[in-house]
């Protein structure tokens, strides 16, 4: 077949991969020889955490594993933000690294891109890290990386192989090994959560990004309990305008009393995590009487006391829960406690918040079923708190898990090409759109239709803000940002300006959507 690097590629591509996120190097040759006698297409971001964020947005995207390859040291270093940012929102990825060659590791004597340890440092942030000495170990690398399971928490991986092993020969398949499906925790612990689900009289559904892909599964579930869903940050838009849908934070208190006020609680696929159930830093999580926990990982459901734990994959969970449900307790409250919560949830978020919601609304409207992906901006911190978006799995935000900066632009561009026929906004600040700004030269060499949606406000407002807020002068948080007029003219995309009004962004969102390939849109922010 030819070298190890060849037949690492040939084993991506026959496990469906058909795109990588990449900048070459001379310590990635015998990768690359391999790529380009393949099918996948290579995408060059402008710095190797823009290939990581790339490859993130590419699996939010598609649920499929996104590719990075990297070099060794600064390569891998670069990528590890984007590592770390797809391991809190468990979004599968694959990083492909060179290492030195083998007799030099671990031995500091002054190599290009040298690191003490250079696997450790992966595994610090990856669910594993394999490094293949031998061609005999490639394709177990693979199938630890890659294979399809629902018995353990999709989260980026890493593959390195050192100089000396890229192009070694390498003879033998490199067909996936099937991996034997993990069955959920025991008819006992399923009857159980029946009986309590049958029995209650007000219960709550708490939809996490683990389940987000499931909208048709969850509606006819949440009907027959006649049970509100609480959506987190992952999983808004699975019950767009549905009469028991919950699109806002589990954090505000109108969401808290919902979920405080009900008799069993049942979790799907959420980690439970801080950064949607307590992102205003109280130190407590809303009280839930007769939780049910549904995961994945194991470990995680070992790391909140419960109830009742479930191990399994969320769907396939619920779907038996739906079957086996024949009877139900609740008291038909389900939709009158929703709207109730809603209501006040709205107004508990403030006129600012609300504004910038409405703004969403209006992007929802305009350009409707798009695939909305955010930085850590106003807008997005607002629609956290409260939007109800009208695709599943279409609104996601590095603002929530690890909380990454430069996040949007790239990932949106990996979103673009993992679903070429969807729309695309791209919404971050002007000052995480500088994190990133050259790889809106990756999306026009790329001919991505992205619509890239610049809120700018002059410099960090959300941080000067919180530092007032404790008394603390600002500093630091009026950063000057670029001419982006010039900034889009020099990339050749097309560009707007536009207020803050509704009516205004419609008509430039209208617009954009009739050009080809990447535009921007800026919105001169109050």
């Amino acid at each position: 077949m030819g070298s190890i690097g060849e037949a690492l590629v040939k084993g991506l591509e026959e496990r469906g991969v058909d795109v990588v996120f990449g900048i070459p190097g001379v310590h990635t040759l015998e990768l690359y020889r391999g790529l380009a006698a393949s099918s996948i297409r290579h995408v060059t971001p402008r710095h190797e955490q823009s290939a990581g964020f790339m490859a993130d947005g590419y699996a939010r995207a598609s649920g499929r594993v996104g590719v990075a390859f990297v070099i060794t040291g600064p390569g891998l270093t670069n990528t590890l933000t984007a590592m770390a940012q797809a391991r809190a929102d468990s979004v599968p990825m694959l990083v492909v690294s060179s290492v030195n060659a083998l007799p030099s590791l671990g031995k500091g004597l002054g190599y290009l891109h040298e690191l003490p340890d250079q696997q450790s440092l992966a595994a610090q942030v990856a669910l594993s890290s394999d490094r293949i000495v031998a061609s005999d170990e490639l394709v177990p690398a693979l199938n630890h990386a890659l294979a399809e399971s629902d018995s353990r928490r999709p989260g980026p991986r890493h593959i390195e192989v050192p100089l000396d092993v890229a192009g070694a020969p390498f003879d033998g398949p490199v067909t996936p090994a099937s991996e034997p499906r993990s069955p959920t925790n025991s008819e006992t612990d399923l009857a159980r959560a029946v009986e309590l689900l049958e029995q209650a009289q007000q219960p709550i559904i708490l939809a996490g990004g683990g389940i987000r892909r499931s909208s048709a599964l969850v509606q006819a579930l949440a009907e027959k309990l006649n049970a509100p869903v609480v959506q987190t940050i992952n999983a808004r838009g699975l019950l767009h305008r549905h009469r028991l849908g919950v699109p806002a934070s589990p954090s505000l208190e109108a969401v808290r009393a919902l979920i405080g006020g009900s008799d069993v609680v049942l979790a799907l696929g959420t980690e439970l995590g801080p950064t949607d159930f307590d992102m205003y830093a109280t130190g407590t999580m809303p009280r839930m009487q007769n939780l049910i926990r549904v995961d994945v990982c194991a470990e995680q459901l070992a790391r909140r006391d419960c109830d009742l734990a479930i191990h399994g994959d969320s769907a396939d969970v619920a779907r038996r829960l739906l079957a086996a449900i024949t009877t139900s307790n609740n008291n038909g409250t389900g939709e009158a406690r929703a709207a109730a919560a809603l209501a006040k949830a709205w107004e508990e978020i403030g006129p600012d918040m609300r504004a910038q919601s409405e703004l969403l609304t209006v992007m929802r409207e305009a350009v409707p079923n798009a695939l909305i992906v955010g930085d850590s901006t106003q807008p997005v911190y607002a629609g956290n708190l409260y939007y109800d978006h009208d695709r599943p799995a279409g609104w996601f935000n590095a603002a929530t898990g690890f909380g990454a900066l430069g996040y949007a632009i790239p990932a949106a561009i990996g979103a673009a090409l993992a679903e070429p026929d969807a729309p695309v906004i791209c919404l971050t600040g002007d000052g995480g759109a500088q994190f990133s700004l050259p790889d809106l030269m990756s999306a026009k060499d790329e001919g991505v239709n992205v619509i890239f949606v610049v809120w700018n406000n002059h410099g960090y407002q959300e941080i000067e803000t919180s530092m007032e807020a404790v008394g603390v002068v600002p500093v630091g948080c009026d950063p000057t940002a670029p001419d982006f007029e010039a900034v889009a003219a020099s990339c050749g995309l097309p560009y707007q300006r536009c207020t803050a009004t509704g009516s205004a962004l419609a008509a430039a969102l209208s617009k954009a959507q009739h050009e080809t390939g990447p535009t921007m849109i800026e919105i001169s922010a109050p």
